[in-house]
């Protein structure tokens, strides 16, 4: 289509965007535009030829509004909470996903918060920088062969119930399939890690020819250097050949040799976005969550689903030692029956478990002066070991109460059992010498 006008030049009209041409020559002459003509040549409405040739130009990026806007004051309270810590924006946006529904790609959200220097801010502030890092070589294993041990340790977390708690996390990763395995604890005894290994071993239903590990003192008596190969503890080389690895320690100072391990330790530090929103049992449970999510999800990193990966590795695992070995690195397990009053007893003292196990067998640890409750190796419940003859966990009791009043409200359930929690603990669990009133022809000594 050509539309034009002939002054001293040609102007061709063959668009909307070509009507701007008009709007200088207009105004600096007697001329008028005929509109009606230009929208039939157009095909466009009157007014909207009036609008371009007025100067309008279309923009060529939409102002869309993001869908994480609506999480804006969310995200700027969580980011202002003082006993919360998000490491890395990952964190923050996995966090929102798990708890606020959040439903954006990991890639948009850190866009989103680039994009707002008030959340930037906050996360440059934490950033760790790698100016003067050497790089490394990247190093594969085959299927089988390795896995890489460490520990996160002293990890500041606190509980819901307002205690301040260092934990420690074992981590132990098949080099070749990335698939892990994550254990939690208070210590970092070697009664606790040959436990923990044992365990892990089981789960992954064999054991690998070598296991790569720092000179943690639980397995080093002498640390390895540039100039010496250090010297392996006497009990853990036992606990080696008894399940027949070989031990492989790093070179002190160089954590980079077991990088396979120390890059997905990173993972761990989301537990410190629940500080405040958890019990040390939830938190236990949040990192096997954490463990299953990361051997389930696809990781760019290797392009692969660890899970995936497992399943052609663990075929070629060595073979686990007879139960009558590991059972000597094994804490304890005794099993109790869980009463009427959705309790266990231990030593005499009863602990709370939820109303689903009533009459049910569980299995019973204690290590970290914790009892470690399990039906089926699913963990149940953490309790504190006591000297208190009752000993109930909020949400039980609140759990049991339901079913106690199933017409009563959420709100009027959780403040009664908080109250009588309370008096049960006065009641029961109150140490102070109990005065006895003297009756005629009895004694105390009676």
């Amino acid at each position: 289509m050509l539309f034009s006008y002939e002054l001293t030049t040609n102007i061709e009209i063959n668009q909307l965007s070509d009507l701007v041409k008009l709007k200088s020559l207009f105004e600096n002459t007697n001329l008028k535009v005929n509109d009606s003509e230009l929208s039939r040549k157009l095909g466009k409405d009157r007014r909207t030829i009036k609008k371009y040739r007025n100067g309008y130009v279309k923009p060529t990026t939409r102002n869309r509004k993001s869908s994480i806007d609506e999480y804006y004051g969310i995200i700027k309270a969580l980011l202002n909470n003082r006993f919360k810590y998000f490491a890395y924006k990952r964190v923050l946006w996995q966090y929102l996903k798990d708890n606020y529904g959040l439903a954006c790609s990991d890639s948009s959200f850190r866009r989103y918060i680039i994009q707002h220097p008030e959340f930037d801010e906050y996360f440059k502030k934490h950033r760790k920088s790698n100016v003067g890092k050497p790089s490394h070589m990247r190093y594969e294993t085959g299927a089988g062969v390795q896995a890489q041990l460490d520990w996160k340790e002293s990890v500041p977390f606190i509980t819901k119930e307002g205690e301040v708690l260092e934990v420690n996390i074992l981590s132990l990763i098949l080099s070749y399939s990335r698939y892990r395995i994550y254990k939690v604890s208070l210590t970092k005894s070697q009664e606790v890690l040959f436990h923990f290994l044992n365990e892990a071993f089981i789960q992954l239903g064999g054991v690998p020819k070598e296991l790569l590990t720092d000179n943690m003192k639980t397995v080093m008596d002498e640390p390895r250097t540039e100039y010496s190969k250090g010297k392996v503890n006497n009990k853990f080389q036992q606990f080696a050949d008894d399940y027949g690895f070989k031990v492989c320690p790093c070179i002190a100072g160089r954590p980079k040799t077991k990088a396979k391990v120390e890059a997905p330790m990173k993972i761990l530090d989301e537990i410190r976005a629940y500080n405040n929103d958890l019990s040390y049992e939830e938190l236990t449970k949040k990192i096997n969550e954490i463990n299953e999510r990361e051997n389930t999800s696809y990781h760019e990193g290797y392009n692969s689903i660890p899970l995936f990966d497992y399943e052609n590795e663990k075929d070629l695992l060595q073979q686990l030692p007879p139960s009558s070995i590991r059972d000597h690195y094994t804490i304890d397990t005794t099993t109790v029956k869980v009463n009427n009053s959705s309790m266990i007893s231990y030593k005499s003292n009863q602990y709370s478990v939820p109303p689903e196990y009533m009459n049910k067998q569980l299995q019973v640890q204690v290590f970290d002066q914790q009892l470690h409750l399990y039906y089926n190796k699913k963990l149940v419940a953490i309790h504190k070991v006591s000297n208190k003859k009752l000993n109930y966990l909020e949400e039980h009791y609140i759990n049991i109460a339901k079913l106690t009043f199933p017409t009563m409200n959420d709100d009027e359930i959780r403040k009664r059992a908080q109250e009588n929690i309370k008096i049960v603990g006065a009641r029961f669990n109150d140490n102070r010498t109990r005065t006895i009133d003297k009756q005629p022809g009895i004694s105390k000594d009676e």
